[in-house]
């Protein structure tokens, strides 16, 4: 499994494959239908006529844009992250980095004027505002895609999983993040940075084949993962750079192929989280995925991660339990996820620990460690 380094990307299986659309001006159970097939078979997928203002769109993009131009010494004042903040190559807390620099932020609107203070000194309501009006159209749209979820599932509460993300306790994020234009410099591997490829190596994760990303010239800037949430909507400007792994596709190896998704600056692009995999007994794909720096343009996105409350319990829902389907994942709160999450290194599969029966690579006793 890759993670994010400088290193740069090199002899990977890549192969264009169509993503799915999913048209929301549509009849809503057609689009309904649509959706939950998209997660069911790729747990990705592309949302065109979706509502959002393109003017509320370019008015966060230009705030974004704003902040990551500054100078790094005012950036650095939003940062570090702990893990919310202004953050650069390094991610998370266990040694993954990558070409990318960003802004974690909690979507709460109150979270938000606070952080506002550091990030715009000049003007920090006009970020706040900017931020907030933007968040609010995202969770509403996440929550309208979960709704449609629970009709396509026929769940007996359609807005069973959409509450988790309506609670004004939960624990949503938006992450903006900045990836540089690939300019040819050095692509020589420190020792660093070769260090942290091979523990990642180490600590049970699959490498695709080949150790880099499809022949091209790039770098990875955030390596291989899935989001631990719900659902994640995403957004960036027409550079490319995201690319989304497919599912084995019976070639034998039994690894999937690398899909580059054409950039579409006028759409919302949706990937199932771990979370909502768990509640659907494993029905839904949490999606892996990763972003490359192989354009001669800078790359800037927004993304908008839907979560549910530090003290919501998940588990699977009654309707994805059967006898010929049995439960597959133990309750455990959103809490004790993240705790989990935070210990691990990017590329980890974390969902595995919370098994109801752990695969046995992972071992008894570091489940035991991480557990408590």
């Amino acid at each position: 499994m890759v993670v994010a380094s400088p290193t740069p990307v090199r002899h990977e299986r890549v192969r264009t494959l169509g993503v799915p659309v999913v048209d929301l001006s549509q009849k809503r159970g057609r689009a309904a239908e649509l959706i939950v097939r998209a997660c069911e078979e790729f747990g990705f997928f592309k949302v065109i006529n979706h509502g959002v203002p393109a003017e509320m769109v370019a008015t966060m993009e230009a705030e974004a844009a704003t902040f990551f131009a500054l100078p790094t010494s005012e950036k650095q004042k939003a940062g570090p992250p702990s893990p919310l903040g202004y953050g650069s190559k390094n991610i998370g807390f266990n040694g993954d980095t990558g070409e990318v620099e960003y802004l974690l932020l909690h979507a709460n609107p109150v979270a938000i004027a606070q952080r506002a203070r550091a990030v715009c000194r000049r003007d920090p309501a006009r970020f706040s505002c900017a931020v907030g009006e933007y968040v609010g159209a995202a969770r509403e749209l996440a929550c309208t895609i979960l709704e449609m979820l629970g009709e396509g599932l026929h769940l007996r509460n359609t807005g069973a999983i959409a509450g988790l993300v309506r609670d004004t306790e939960s624990d949503s994020l938006l992450r903006l993040n900045h990836y540089p234009s690939c300019d040819g410099g050095d692509d020589k591997e420190s020792e660093e940075e070769k260090e942290n490829r091979d523990a990642s190596n180490h600590h049970g994760c699959c490498r695709r084949k080949g150790s880099g990303v499809g022949g091209g010239g790039g770098r990875v800037g955030f390596g291989e993962h899935t989001d631990p949430q719900v659902i994640t909507l995403l957004r960036s400007n027409d550079a490319p750079g995201l690319q989304v792994l497919s599912p084995p596709d019976g070639g034998g190896d039994g690894c999937g192929v690398w899909v580059p998704v054409p950039p579409d600056p006028a759409a919302f692009f949706v990937n199932v989280g771990d979370v909502l995999q768990a509640l659907t007994n494993g029905r839904f794909v949490s999606v892996r995925h990763r972003a490359v720096v192989s354009s001669f343009k800078p790359r800037l996105s927004v993304v908008y991660f839907a979560a549910p409350p530090l003290h919501a319990r998940i588990s699977p829902l009654s309707e994805m339990v059967a006898p010929q389907r049995p439960c597959l994942y133990r309750s455990f709160t959103w809490g004790e996820y993240k705790k989990a999450m935070y210990s691990l290194r990017l590329a980890h599969n974390r969902l595995e620990l919370f098994r109801q029966h752990p695969v046995a690579e992972q071992g008894d006793e570091q489940q035991h460690h991480l557990m408590n």
